[in-house]
């Protein structure tokens, strides 16, 4: 999830920050044929910022930001859980044994999830919501007292995506328990991978897309390299860069736990909660960024990592040969490391 944009003044530039991830962007080295055009805007429950390096025959202003609004106005209108019309509200709404049909995107981002969620051997799930809420995650707010274990026993029987059945022939979806979808760990990722592919098909072939923090990079910078990303330190009290990564043509997306909790009488309660178990996360594993071409799998592999812990999560991420980079607390301190798969795109942790 993003927190509001951050523009502060800088030695080289301009420096956008997203809750973990930073967009550094030099103007100095910017040629006058390559002027940026920024875009951004409100949807799906955050804010999103598209840069776009223009050039002949692409989109004027106004025609993209039209563009990317209605994209991102079409997926909020199928998997947003504020929106009582919504396709995945419908289905949440439905009694079970009752089967719906699904649109391809509300199926693409299902199967999706389901697919990590296995892969993960169940630390991603997209029936947590019913978790998310008990711990005071979610649209009721925090709690005054973690729940009982009987009360998280009782919740947990509302959670699992096995009790889904998805018809992928008949594209349709069934549930055989009361459980509910909640797609906030993946819809923004692939968000960003639809107004891609819009850019795309309007012939722009160098931009940066983000929303909710998510991000899709195409082409090069305005600098005429690729893309500068900088992953966030993972201090709640400290906004500095941990690690500057060199990117293009791909999805890159963090999550952590380090803005998100709450404490009680001393304990820390992370908002990442493993749906295995039904309570918050407690281990060293702080913040965990994951690039793949697609920013939804990037999106939805980054949750289902932070709750494995650092050394599941880095025998699955090998497995899966997936990129990533985690950072892990040490006491006051932080240590780093990366999957093989992650090389490539490391740079000096300087901007």
């Amino acid at each position: 999830m993003i927190s509001a944009v951050d523009a502060r003044s800088h030695s080289t530039g301009w420096l956008f920050s997203f809750t973990g991830l930073f967009f550094l962007w030099a103007l100095a080295a910017c040629s006058g044929g390559d002027a940026p055009i920024q875009l951004s805007g409100q949807s799906m429950g955050t804010s999103w910022h598209v840069t776009v390096i223009g050039s002949a025959g692409s989109p004027g202003e106004a025609d993209l930001q039209a563009g990317i609004e209605a994209v991102l106005d079409e997926v909020n209108s199928s998997m947003s859980t504020y929106r009582a019309d919504s396709e995945i509200s419908r289905f949440n709404a439905l009694p079970v044994d009752e089967w719906f049909d699904v649109s391809p995107d509300f199926y693409t981002v299902l199967s999706t999830a389901m697919a990590i969620g296995w892969q993960s051997h169940g630390a991603y799930d997209v029936t947590v919501a019913p978790l998310v809420d008990l711990w005071g995650f979610g649209p009721q707010g925090p709690v005054a007292a973690p729940p009982s274990d009987d009360t998280v026993t009782d919740v947990l029987e509302r959670v699992g995506q096995d009790h889904l059945r998805l018809d992928g022939e008949g594209q349709r979806l069934l549930k055989r328990s009361p459980v509910t979808l909640d797609f906030s760990s993946i819809a923004k990722g692939f968000g960003v991978d639809r107004v891609a592919q819009w850019l795309s098909a309007q012939g722009v072939a160098r931009y940066l897309v983000e929303v909710g923090g998510e991000m899709r990079l195409a082409g090069l910078s305005a600098r005429g390299d690729p893309w500068r990303i900088a992953i966030e330190r993972p201090d709640s009290g400290d906004r500095g860069v941990e690690q500057a990564i060199r990117l293009t043509d791909t999805g890159v997306a963090t999550s952590g736990d380090y803005r998100n909790f709450f404490e009680i009488d001393g304990q820390r309660f992370s908002h990442s909660i493993d749906p295995r178990r039904g309570y918050p996360v407690a281990h060293d594993l702080v913040s965990v960024t994951v690039v793949h071409p697609s920013a939804m799998i990037a999106d939805g592999w980054a949750t289902a990592l932070v709750v494995l812990g650092y050394e599941d999560a880095m025998a699955v991420a090998q497995e899966q040969g997936l990129a990533v980079y985690f950072i892990r607390r040490q006491g006051e301190a932080f240590s780093d490391s990366h999957t093989p798969a992650f090389e490539p795109y490391l740079e000096s942790a300087e901007p």
